[in-house]
């Protein structure tokens, strides 16, 4: 029997390169997309085919995790082997902007999903995607065991969604799981977040488009990973013979100053002549220093990362360097040719 997943949010970073590996593990995707009056699937626009074509196995519905009735629909209609739920108001700054909005979509959708879940009667793996925000100002490493210590709406509605899960859970006995996913960025990172940020301003000033960088807090360190890897784990953890809860990243930390000089230099800039700071871009309480313990994960699930924060920054370089049109300096091109040679996911 074909395996069927649904993803929330398969628009997004993850959710794209989650496509992509479902469907080489022979999966029939389904995903849950929002109406607009403006294309917003160009990063699954290379892996999507007309759903009348003969073995289609990537369809898309109109749906929003605001709306319960849409979602019992999609999940009864589909019975879907394994939903995963991606899909969020999840920039941290913007959180602190509308707070409401963040705690209606971040929260309160995977309340509906759950539900739906629980009232379909079927035996469906569930995925949570929690974050290390909800860490907060928790001393580093933070592990599965490490107290919780939200600072933004943003982490506050994903501990709720965190403890929700939990509780489906125990309660209901839904296998449902909790990916504590540290920072992962990659090209198809959205250009409001640091990291495509402050590459994509590199690109730009190098080719004479844009002048400054504004950013806010440079002493903000995190555990940098790259995206596709750690979808992976989202589908190795729905693989176990129990459902639980794991801690990802790569052990390492760097901060935004780290990412900055490291992204210029490639390139041969000196950032301190471009970059300038706007307080407009600092939270209302910072979170300093996120680091995962990934003790856990290496031993039950036998993973450990292959790109770190220089490679990361590399590819993400190179590829907003081919986006502009430039040439390519390769070094993360090479990076990946030589950590994943049969990678399943598209060049960016």
């Amino acid at each position: 029997m074909i395996k069927k997943a649904l993803i929330t949010g398969i628009t997004g970073q993850d959710g794209s390169y989650l496509a992509e590996l479902l469907l080489s593990k022979g999966y029939e995707v389904h995903g849950i997309i929002r109406r607009a009056s403006t294309f917003n699937t160009s990063r699954i626009g290379h892996i999507y085919v007309d759903p009348h074509s003969i073995g289609a196995k990537l369809l898309l519905h109109y749906g929003d995790i605001s709306d319960a009735e849409q979602i019992n629909n999609i999940i009864f209609n589909i019975k879907p082997d394994e939903v995963y739920h991606l899909a969020a108001q999840s920039h941290v700054r913007v959180s602190f902007d509308i707070p409401e909005y963040t705690g209606n979509i971040t929260a309160l959708g995977t309340t509906r999903i759950l539900e739906a879940i629980r009232r379909s009667g079927r035996k469906i793996k569930f995925y949570q995607a929690s974050s290390s925000e909800m860490f907060g100002s928790a001393l580093p490493p933070q592990s599965e065991n490490t107290q919780f210590q939200p600072q933004s709406p943003y982490a506050c509605a994903k501990l709720y969604s965190y403890w929700l899960t939990k509780n489906y859970r125990d309660g209901y006995n839904i296998f449902a799981c909790n990916g504590i996913l540290f920072n992962h960025e990659s090209p198809r990172r959205g250009e409001t977040f640091v990291s495509r940020k402050v590459t994509q301003a590199v690109v730009n000033i190098l080719a004479g488009k844009q002048n400054k960088l504004y950013l806010g807090n440079l002493e903000a360190k995190r555990d940098w990973g790259y995206a596709p890897e750690y979808t992976e784990i989202m589908w190795k953890i729905l693989q176990q013979d129990k459902p639980d809860d794991y801690v990802t990243g790569t052990g390492g930390s760097n901060s935004v100053k780290e990412l900055v000089e490291t992204a210029f230099s490639y390139v041969g800039l000196d950032w301190e002549k471009y970059v300038e700071i706007d307080s407009r871009y600092f939270r209302p309480t910072e979170v300093n220093s996120l680091i995962a313990d990934t003790k856990k994960v290496k031993k039950v699930l036998r993973w450990q990362p292959k790109i770190k924060f220089n490679d990361l920054v590399k590819i993400m370089m190179d590829a907003d360097m081919r986006i502009a049109g430039m040439k390519v300096i390769g070094e993360g091109d090479k990076v990946i040719q030589k950590k994943f040679p049969d990678r399943w996911w598209k060049v960016d």
